[in-house]
């Protein structure tokens, strides 16, 4: 019998051999598949739960330990394939609707990586996870670093035309100002997906930095900002 050398079956390989090698066991975690709503960790997201399938979600991680993945999904679809990071949130709020709707502020905890999908009997999907114990929460930049992310970050707020409290900026943490300005730049979902992926607070500032000299660079023809 020969090999299956696919690259359904190369990943699945690499997502063993990655547990193995850390020597982490995996866990089951029910998941939110939702494109271009990111959650990184330290970070708060809010959302408006009205499908059927993900009150349940809800409902469930409130009877257990208020947690859920948010993962993106890589194509359309009722069933689509996922990506294979994404990052565990926890309830901190909820708002419970007379109608069966909720309110919830998610706040996010550990990045995961998908080992498999379960073949679950519930409405939402679940999976096999590894979460990374690297909470990023003891990492500092280099001050050269934090200055290089400070001088772009304003540069684009300024050509966006924002409004932006940089005092408040000024008295984050790295983790906070790195993992914040990840979460709600305007960039696209593949460009936030490459971020929430990248390890270490200042490989990821520096590709902050890449991302907003990208997005943010003046057309020559209108004075307007290139944003595709």
């Amino acid at each position: 019998m020969g090999l299956d050398d696919s690259p359904q079956a190369q990943r699945a390989i690499v997502r063993l051999d990655m547990t193995d090698k850390l020597n982490i066991e995996t866990q089951r975690l029910s998941i939110f598949p939702l494109t271009g709503a990111l959650l990184f960790p330290g970070m708060h997201l809010p959302l408006h739960i009205f499908e059927e399938r993900y009150r349940a979600l809800i409902n469930d991680a409130m009877a257990r330990d208020r947690r859920i993945g948010m993962i993106q999904p890589k194509e359309t679809g009722p069933n689509p394939a996922l990506f294979d990071v994404g990052c565990v949130g926890k309830i901190i709020d909820i708002e419970a609707m007379e109608d069966g709707r909720f309110n919830v502020v998610l706040e996010g905890v550990a990045r995961f990586r998908v080992v498999e999908e379960i073949d679950a009997s519930t409405a939402f999907r679940q999976v096999q996870a590894v979460i990374d114990e690297n909470l990023e929460l003891d990492e500092v930049l280099a001050s050269v670093e934090r200055a290089s992310l400070e001088i772009e970050s304003r540069r684009f707020a300024e050509l966006q035309g924002y409004q932006v409290d940089w005092d408040s900026i000024g008295r984050l943490d790295d983790m906070a100002f790195v993992n914040g300005i990840a979460q709600i730049a305007p960039f696209d979902a593949a460009s936030k997906q490459a971020l929430l992926e990248v390890d270490g607070l200042a490989n990821r500032a520096e590709l902050i930095i890449q991302l907003l000299q990208f997005f943010g660079r003046q057309d020559g023809d209108d004075d307007g900002i290139t944003l595709q």
